[in-house]
């Protein structure tokens, strides 16, 4: 069961941009697996893909595709990964982007293919080819909810989320979906994220933003360290509201980029908490640091911990395994007498010594919680950051165990 995590709200529609989901028959159960997206003329489209070198077919034709510009559609199946399936699987996605192109009047370079689920099996072609053609007729701007549901896989609730701010005097529309459960690491997870807004924004700078935004966001989530063949960040900018063209030089761009990585950090939290398995929503702040990178390394060392995660799913406060994971970190310069641990603002270690004020009690009672809080002082430097992540359950195996069944 999803860790405090709600059914989305009210989406907004965003000018420009035009989706239909619906079922093809990739998924036995009969539930939606395909999604299209069009984009208007003159789109600003950028994204960041998976650093697992044995990354999906469609993964490297999506990346070629966007490197040749005007982007105007995605297509997005979810059930299968095509992943691992050689030079058919590269010929299959392609195949998807000539008929999604023929659908729309595009050409097979302005589509962006993407896929998820099952690794290791070739794409049902003839059911893809069929519902392709059944939803290019049945795009609107107002099915952003069915389009969220139509790339799930073993999420139990649909991740969305909508945002309005004001820019140039326009009010600007942010509307994202996400779908993620398990095999959830940074580089980035097995996530598929897609954002978009309606103002103008510069495509270089669109870009520069998401690469900064990812690593803030999606990049510091981990359900259990195993990094996808396939994720994608991909966020477009239909600038169907005309507002002067948003860039790092516009008054207003630190407004647009806030909001813009608030909506992938509420994605993000969401993944989390829809975890395979999870009762526990962990945020895991490190402070003190030399710099980012070696805080992340100790949040992401005491999130991956087997020990850590299983303690928290027991509810039972046996922090010194928290201290064994970040003494094993491998940071320069570590030195657990300057380390301090609070669990929920209750102070475990100061200075490396255990705190006076400590009850074991109150601890037990913090985790007993599902959402907790864990602070690490490393007492090196001025930089900090902060991880999220689950506990580990038993119906993590069990999902994971009949996951193909």
């Amino acid at each position: 069961m999803a860790v405090g995590l709600m059914p989305p709200g009210i989406l907004a529609a965003v000018n420009g941009v035009r989706l239909a989901g619906g079922a093809c028959g990739i998924k036995s159960s009969g539930a939606s697996d395909l999604l299209l997206i069009a984009l208007s003329e003159g789109s600003a489209v950028a994204g960041v893909f998976t650093k697992n070198a044995y990354c999906a077919a469609p993964v490297t034709i999506a990346r070629n595709h966007l490197q040749q510009g005007n982007v105007r559609a995605l297509l997005i199946n979810s059930g299968n990964a095509n992943a691992g399936t050689g030079v058919q699987g590269m010929a299959d996605a392609m195949s998807l982007c000539e008929l999604t192109a023929s659908q729309l009047g595009l050409d097979a370079s302005q589509v962006l293919p993407f896929s998820t689920g099952v690794i290791g099996a070739l794409l049902p072609m003839e059911k893809l080819k069929a519902g392709v053609r059944s939803l290019s007729p049945e795009l609107s701007e107002q099915q952003w909810l069915s389009a969220a549901e139509s790339i799930m896989t073993t999420d139990t609730l649909p991740k969305a989320h909508s945002q309005q701010i004001t820019i140039d005097g326009k009010v600007i529309t942010i509307t994202g979906i996400s779908k993620g459960s398990g095999m959830i690491h940074p580089d980035m997870a097995t996530m598929l994220s897609f954002v978009a807004t309606d103002a103008a924004v510069d495509n270089t700078a669109l870009q520069k933003a998401l690469g900064a935004i990812a690593d803030s966001t999606f990049n510091c989530i981990s359900v259990d360290g195993d990094t996808s063949t396939n994720d994608a960040y991909i966020c477009i900018a239909s600038g169907q509201q005309n507002n002067n063209v948003l860039n790092e030089n516009h008054p207003q761009w630190s407004d647009f980029y806030q909001a813009l990585e608030a909506t992938a950090l509420h994605l993000a939290h969401a993944i989390i908490r829809d975890g395979e398995g999870a009762t526990r929503f962990i945020e895991i702040e490190v402070n003190g640091g030399e710099d980012i990178e070696s805080c992340k390394r100790v949040g992401f060392t005491v999130a991956h911990s087997p020990l850590v995660k299983t303690a928290f799913f027991a509810g039972d406060p046996n922090l010194g395994r928290i201290l064994a994971a970040i003494g094993r970190s491998k940071i320069a310069k570590l030195d657990m007498n300057k380390v301090s641990l609070k669990l929920g603002g209750l102070p475990v270690v100061e200075n490396g010594e255990p705190s006076a004020s400590y009850s074991e009690a109150e601890a037990s009672r913090i985790m007993s919680e599902q959402d907790i809080r864990v602070e690490i002082s490393l007492g090196l430097g001025s930089n900090s950051a902060t991880v999220w992540t689950t506990d580990l359950s038993y119906d993590y195996v069990k999902i994971n165990a009949e996951y193909r069944s």
